[in-house]
């Protein structure tokens, strides 16, 4: 059985929107806005890539991502290990042809029967959407969570609201940064 590990830059209140600097909302770009950068608080960014042999997302992201990620250094090693995305829209042609190979998920019980595979851990980038569906359905082993000092209020979340059983989570991994960032890193109990 594969190992889901859903990996976010999230505020304080669970916004996960917009990290980077995307158009549109009203806090755009706020994990680099008044937080002074440390490498070391992003460690596991660079950890992740060398761990995962596969990358998931959804739809938006994917489209986000692979006008981006496929030429920088940055994430070379996610350009050579196969991706999949969740979607009930995209088409085979609308992937790019410079980021390897991709596979498209059309459904949750699709994104089960991966899990049952064999194979190293997928890793699921941004995809706020798919990451509620996923959480919701009991789909996700591991959060990755830097979690930043900022408030934002509205925004997409990374947790759904869903009236639902609890989930239980175990911290396998913490720590604190001199910036105020924190690393959580969570196994979920199923």
């Amino acid at each position: 059985m594969r190992t889901l590990i859903s990996t976010a830059f999230v505020s304080l209140d669970g916004v996960v929107e917009a990290p980077g600097g995307e158009p549109g909302y009203r806090n755009s770009g706020w994990t680099f806005k008044d937080i002074d950068f440390l490498p070391e608080a992003y460690e596991i960014k660079g950890r992740e890539q060398q761990e995962a042999a596969a990358l998931m997302m959804g739809r938006v992201s994917y489209e986000a991502f692979s006008a981006v990620w496929p030429d920088m250094e940055d994430f070379a090693d996610y350009k050579v290990m196969p991706k999949y995305v969740v979607s009930t829209t995209l088409g085979e042609g609308d992937l790019v042809d410079n980021w390897g190979e991709t596979t498209i998920l059309r459904s949750l019980d699709d994104v089960a029967a991966l899990k049952k595979t064999e194979g190293g851990p997928i890793i699921v980038h941004g995809s706020a959407t798919l990451n509620r569906s996923l959480s919701d359905a009991g789909l996700i082993d591991r959060y990755h969570l830097l979690v930043f000092p900022l408030l934002l209020g509205a925004g997409k979340r990374l947790f759904s609201d869903a009236d639902k059983d609890a989930q239980k989570l175990r911290l396998v991994e913490h720590e604190a940064y001199a910036n105020g960032l924190q690393k959580n890193v969570f196994d979920v109990l199923h």
